[in-house]
C-alpha cells in the first residue's frame, strides 16, 4: 500500500545527525512528507542513498520513497545549517562528539532531541553543547537496513520526547508525516521501559537469528527474562517504576517470557508481531563490525546497581561478552551456551 503524498507544513528545516537505520527512517518519513531534511551520516549511507535514493516501508505495507535528487546528503554539519530541529540518531558512544560537532555550528538555542538507545544522552548531549537545547526522546520500534538505501519498520509504537515547546509546534507534522511524537512531562520512566525491552537486543545479536526466530526460542527467551529479572530488581532497589511498554506490565514479562515454546505462541501473540524481516539493531552492529551500543543498555542497569551497593552480573556477562573483546567480533552463542555464561 503506497502511502499518501501528503505534504506537511513544518516550523522549519530539520537536521538528521547520524543517518543510520533510525535516522533515515524518521528522517526520509518527514522528507517524504515535504519537510527539508539534511542528513549527516557515513560514506556507506551517503553512497547508497545517492545511488538509490531512499525507501521506507513499513510491516503495515506502507511504502514510501524519496528520490536521491531530493535528499540533501552532507558528510558533516553544513556551515550554514540554521535547522529548526536535530534529530540526534548517533550511536550513543558517539553523542559527546556529534554534540560537540553540533555546537562548532549551530545557533545557541537550537534544539536536539536524542532519538537514541540508552537513558543518558540527552544528558552527555547537554554538557557536550551547553548552548544547544538538549530534549530526550525514545524509539520505541525496531528498523531495519534491507539493503543500500532501504529501510523497514519491522515493529509497532509511537515515538515519544519530553514535553517542551519546541516540540509541541512539531508533534502535528510528525503526525502527519506517520511517525507520530507523543509527548511526555517526565520521560525517566518510558526510558527505563524500553530499555528493558532493549535487554533483548545482546540476545538477539549473539543469537544470530532474526528477532521473531530467536523470541520464539525458549532458552534465548529465558536469557532475556533474567536480564529483565535483574534490571528490575535495581530498578526497585533505585525508586524508579518502569513505564509499561507493551500489553504486559514489567513485572509479568519475565514469567511470560519463561513459558513453553507452545503456550508462549499463543500468550504472548502480541509481542510475536514482528515480521521476518526485523532484527535488533546490535545485530546489524555486528554484521558491520562496529562496537555495540551494549554499555547504553546493560551498562546502564550495571551503572544504576553500583550506584546503589548492588550487582548486576548477568548484565555485567552480556557487557563483557559483547564488549569485552572488542574490536573482535564476538562469537555466536546457541541458547544453552548463553545460560551458561548467565550462569542459568
Amino acid at each position: 500500500m503506497p502511502a499518501s503524498d501528503t505534504r506537511v507544513q513544518a516550523p522549519g528545516a530539520l537536521l538528521v545527525m547520524g543517518a543510520g537505520a533510525v535516522g533515515c527512517y524518521v528522517g526520509g518519513c518527514l522528507a517524504a512528507a515535504g519537510v527539508p531534511v539534511t542528513f549527516v551520516g557515513r560514506p556507506r549511507v551517503r553512497d547508497a542513498l545517492a545511488q538509490h535514493g531512499l525507501t521506507l516501508t513499513d510491516r503495515d505495507g506502507v511504502h514510501r520513497q524519496v528520490p536521491a535528487d531530493r535528499l540533501d546528503l552532507q558528510a558533516a554539519v553544513p556551515a550554514d545549517a540554521r535547522p529548526a530541529l536535530v534529530l540526534l540518531t548517533v550511536k550513543s558512544g558517539a553523542t559527546a562528539a556529534a554534540a560537540a560537532e553540533l555546537a562548532a555550528v549551530l545557533p545557541p538555542g537550537t534544539p536536539v532531541l536524542s532519538l537514541q538507545n540508552g537513558i543518558a544522552n540527552a544528558e552527555v548531549l547537554q554538557r557536550a553543547s551547553p548552548a544547544l537545547v538538549a530534549l530526550p526522546g525514545m524509539v520505541p520500534y525496531n528498523v531495519a537496513e534491507l539493503g543500500p538505501g532501504v529501510y523497514h519498520r519491522g515493529t509497532a509504537g509511537r515515538l515519544a520526547g519530553v514535553a517542551h515547546a519546541a516540540l509541541r509546534a512539531w508533534a502535528p507534522v510528525f503526525e502527519a508525516a506517520g511517525v507520530p511524537l507523543d509527548l511526555h512531562a517526565d520521560l525517566r520512566a518510558i526510558q527505563w521501559g524500553k530499555l528493558l525491552l532493549n535487554l533483548n537486543n545482546p540476545v538477539n545479536a549473539l543469537s544470530g537469528l532474526p528477532l521473531r526466530a530467536q523470541l520464539m526460542d525458549r532458552g534465548y527467551r529465558r536469557c532475556f527474562a533474567a536480564l529483565i529479572d535483574e534490571a528490575l530488581a535495581v530498578l526497585r532497589a533505585a525508586g524508579i517504576r518502569p513505564a509499561q511498554m507493551t500489553a504486559v506490565a514489567p513485572q509479568h514479562l519475565p514469567r511470560l517470557l519463561r513459558l513453553p515454546d507452545w503456550l508462549f505462541r499463543r500468550v504472548a501473540a502480541p509481542m510475536l508481531r514482528v515480521d521476518a524481516k526485523a532484527r535488533s539493531s546490535m545485530a546489524d552492529d555486528l554484521a558491520l563490525g562496529r562496537r555495540t551500543e551494549i554499555d547504553a543498555l546493560s551498562g546502564e542497569v550495571v551503572r544504576l546497581a553500583r550506584a546503589h551497593g548492588l550487582q548486576a552480573p548477568r548484565n555485567a556477562k552480556m557487557v563483557e561478552l559483547l564488549d569485552g573483546g572488542w574490536p573482535a567480533a564476538p562469537r555466536r552463542l546457541d541458547a544453552a551456551a548463553l545460560r551458561r555464561a548467565l550462569g542459568l
